[in-house]
């Protein structure tokens, strides 16, 4: 009897994706869609990488380009997980795109100029959603299960992205206002004229601002909508685990969460609500969230026999989570009565010393071009103080984007200050 064929070339993709790093999971994915559906780029925006939202692959020109306004533009058209075809704003004009969402994390996967091949055996854009399917559940537990070193980088990556966006809005918002009280100045007599242009910068104002608001909206969380969303991540094992599973909501007015800080604080209290349930004589578990202004203050609680331990490796594990965000777990254990654990995690990152930075393996012009990316000058005035050229600036900051495993500007600035550089 003829045995089937084997789609090894398929199987390898799949296997390349299930063990994809963060940073280069939009490589693999791109190169797993290639044989069934061609295009000039691949970009995935998610929000789950709070530092690192956009994973990008493809031409330089589109991937270098494209926005996080324009991401989340587009998103918001697909009403559900149905492939959507049509043209939207990517790197500064109209392409034609596949957009294709992953409904539990939100994730949007965006593939510019498509090109469905239709010699392959099986129907390209199925073979795109179930690769795709696979690259955003992997993202998911990457960043559930992310090291210390990814959360600090992260941490870092969205302070600075803040930074420079609250930077930028200040200086165009001045520019724009000085620019309004111009054309209102009544020694403008072409009012047709100033009427136009008032309301062109108006307009400009008014987007500049909503900008800086949805940056800020993708880094940061309020307290009670990740209660909400830890409430819903929850609901299977309120339903069917056999054990009542207790919120006490948080205040609504508490201070907003920077979003690694929502994201461990979900992950550290299921697996908290997990190994909980596995304790004898467990019926109910009290979870509760708080906020000082300073720290998320978490508290669960289980009405079993008493006799979970710290040294479990499960609270092993999530300790090391909590520390990760220089947070602390306290277990109380009261035989006959249950377990209570209280965590606190910082919602600021801490101030870091100067680090080591040796295992960089940074050459001297190369660590000299990197202090002059930390202090927010352009690749020509680089040059200039260096006295070399713009390409050879470009080449150097090439490098370090390689060698930090980074794929921006930004990104290699925060990652220099979680490292003590400034």
């Amino acid at each position: 009897m003829a045995q089937p064929d084997v789609p090894w070339p398929l199987l390898r993709s799949v296997e390349a994706l299930a063990d994809a790093p963060l940073a280069q999971i939009a490589d693999r994915l791109r190169q797993a869609t290639l044989p069934y559906m061609g295009s000039s780029a691949l970009v995935i925006f998610t929000e789950d990488c709070t530092g690192r939202p956009q994973k990008k692959a493809g031409e330089e020109e589109i991937i270098s380009r494209v926005s996080i306004t324009e991401l989340d533009s587009l998103r918001a058209t697909i009403p559900d997980e149905a492939p959507w075809f049509g043209h939207a704003e990517i790197a500064g004009r109209s392409r034609a795109v596949l957009a294709l969402k992953y409904a539990p994390s939100h994730a949007l996967l965006v593939l510019t100029d498509p090109q469905p091949l239709e010699s392959t055996p099986t129907p390209g854009l199925e073979m795109v959603r179930y690769l795709w399917r696979i690259a955003a559940r992997r993202i998911q537990e990457k960043v559930a299960d992310a090291p210390p070193s990814y959360l600090l980088e992260s941490r870092a990556a969205s302070a600075e992205r803040l930074r420079v966006t609250a930077e930028l809005t200040d200086l165009h918002s001045t520019t724009l206002e000085t620019l309004l009280a111009a054309l209102r100045s009544p020694s403008l007599d072409d009012a047709a004229a100033r009427s136009t242009v008032t309301d062109l910068a108006a307009k400009a104002l008014v987007a500049l601002r909503t900008l800086s608001d949805r940056t800020t909206d993708l880094v940061e969380e309020p307290v009670a909508t990740a209660f909400e969303r830890l409430r819903e991540d929850l609901k299977p094992l309120t339903r069917f685990g056999g054990v009542e599973v207790e919120f006490i909501e948080p205040p609504l007015n508490g201070r907003a969460l920077p979003g690694e800080v929502a994201h461990a604080a979900r992950a550290i209290v299921r697996g908290l609500v997990l190994t909980m349930m596995e304790e004898p004589e467990v019926s109910r578990i009290r979870t509760q969230w708080d906020c000082d202004g300073e720290n998320l203050l978490i508290n669960i609680r289980d009405n079993g026999s008493g006799t979970l331990s710290a040294d479990a490796p499960s609270i092993v594990r999530l300790d090391r989570r909590v520390q990760a965000l220089t947070g602390h777990l306290q277990l109380e254990v009261m035989p006959g009565w249950g377990a209570d654990v209280f965590v606190t995690l910082p919602l600021d990152p801490p101030t870091r010393p100067a680090g080591d930075v040796a295992e960089w393996n940074l050459a001297a012009r190369e660590l000299e071009v990197l202090q002059h990316l930390v202090a927010g000058r352009r690749n020509r005035t680089i040059a200039m103080t260096l006295g070399i050229s713009e390409n050879t600036v470009k080449f150097h900051v090439r490098n370090l984007f390689k060698k930090l495993d980074v794929n921006s500007r930004t990104e290699v600035v925060a990652l220099a200050h979680s490292h003590g550089i400034r």
